[in-house]
């Protein structure tokens, strides 16, 4: 099968990208795409950088010269990059939770042979507007803002008149929160973390459909559904589990990392690959995604998966997030330790009586905290391993007693991310700081 050319969408004069109170038309964002390769043409490599528009024409300009393209945080310093494998598209780089940067190598058409598949099952067409809800050198956004142009539609910065989104759930809740009764919004592409079944319900409420999709920077689309229906692999995707590991074969898949890159991404001889996510067949034939291996933590003996606590509390009341991590403990091993973003003016006094009711034994945390903001990746996930680091500090000379917090002994900074405003530009404020962190009261 011939793959289609990774270009935008001929939609002649019809919005192509509004952002920034602005909005430019699918002829003249040809046009843009023109001019980039003209002052581009004898770079090896270019980089996507500045404003939304500057940085998809770019990507796009890439495509037409059969150029590779690096798509990276303009705040953090250019990977160093010796040698890029013939045929790679596409260079982003990613730290997800682990705060450590990974250039990732793909194909042109390990994007491309996805977009007809997804467009299927998210119903997305020309005529939606698709909001973009986090800067483009997060995986997830680069590639829902690519495939909207491809389609032909309208990638916008404007919630309050959007009809699709991408999204991970903790931007889709405040969306939901924030979004007037009478918006247009009817469609969310969700991923990036489990989606509670609560939030869904919500959506379902406010007649928005909801699409959940698995996958990884390295490994692409993986599994996807329709809420309620249960996680299926991907169309295209082959998925085995192999003692708990989730491996998959698909054309989507990346080409891996860079020469001397170190990272989670394995790929096996017959073409399988793996990141290292724990996952189970469930009773109903679908995929239960148990989350990254290195995030459990070993506490009394037994061994906790940190995203599944995260999701029992993230559905209780007055939690607007959480997130759970290890802290030594001389006789446990690790306490299991949980940090709550709360929703705005809730009180939290019955948190912990709420967690004893849906987790038991080693899963019920032993210490709790608060903060105003989790702090999040420029993908929106929780970056669990900044928590870990805040709270190490806040115990710093201190082993806590079973659920005793101790005083807060040091503060830093407070991180920022969420949905993007209407009219502000993507990518202006999403920090990596340390949260301020405080015992739950």
């Amino acid at each position: 099968m011939q793959l289609p050319a990774l270009r935008p969408g001929d939609a002649g004069d019809r919005p192509a990208v509004t952002v920034g109170g602005r909005t430019w038309t699918y002829r003249e964002f040809a046009e843009l795409i023109d001019q980039r390769r003209l002052l581009a043409f004898d770079q090896p490599l270019l980089c996507a950088t500045g404003s939304v528009v500057e940085a998809l024409t770019t990507v796009f300009a890439a495509a037409a010269m059969n150029q590779p393209v690096l798509v990276t945080d303009p705040a953090s310093p250019i990977p160093m990059l010796d040698v890029i494998p013939p045929g790679t598209f596409l260079v982003v780089v990613t730290s997800g939770t682990s705060g450590h940067p990974k250039p990732v190598l793909r194909t042109a058409a390990s994007w491309v042979s996805s977009f007809a598949p997804l467009a299927e099952l998210s119903g997305i067409g020309t005529t939606d507007r698709v909001l973009l809800t986090g800067p483009l050198h997060a995986t997830l956004h680069l590639f829902a803002a690519v495939h909207t142009l491809t389609l032909g539609a309208e990638l916008t910065d404007r919630a309050d008149q959007a009809t699709a989104v991408h999204a991970v759930p903790a931007v889709f809740a405040e969306l939901l929160r924030t979004l007037p009764a009478d918006a247009p919004l009817r469609l969310a592409v969700l991923a990036g973390s489990a989606l509670p079944d609560e939030l869904a319900d919500r959506a379902a409420t406010r007649s928005v459909s909801v699409i959940e999709y698995y996958g990884a920077a390295e490994l692409s689309f993986v599994a996807a559904r329709r809420h309620p229906q249960p996680l299926k692999p991907f169309p295209g995707a082959e998925v085995e589990l192999r003692d708990g590991v989730l491996w998959v074969r698909s054309p989507f898949l990346s080409l891996g990392y860079p020469h001397g890159t170190i990272g989670p991404f394995r790929r096996d001889e017959s073409g399988f690959g793996t990141v290292g996510d724990l996952a189970a067949w469930g009773p109903d034939g679908g995929l239960l995604i148990r989350g990254r291996g290195d995030a459990a933590i070993t506490t009394g003996g037994a061994t906790v998966l940190a995203e599944d606590v995260e999701a029992a509390l993230a559905v209780l009341p007055g939690v607007a997030a959480a997130a759970v991590v290890g802290l030594p403990h001389p006789r446990l091993g690790q306490l299991v330790t949980a940090v709550v973003e709360p929703i705005p003016g809730a009180d939290l006094l019955g948190l912990r009586a709420a967690a004893r009711e849906v987790l038991r034994d080693q899963s019920l945390p032993r210490r709790w905290l608060i903060t105003d903001r989790l702090p999040r990746t420029p993908g929106g996930k929780v970056q669990r391993h900044a928590v870990a680091q805040a709270a190490a500090r806040l115990t710093a000379g201190d082993q806590p007693a079973d659920d005793q917090p101790t005083d807060d002994h040091r503060a830093s900074r407070q991180s920022a991310g969420g949905v993007i405003e209407p009219g502000a530009q993507p990518g202006e404020a999403w920090a990596a700081d340390l949260p301020v962190l405080r015992p739950l009261p």
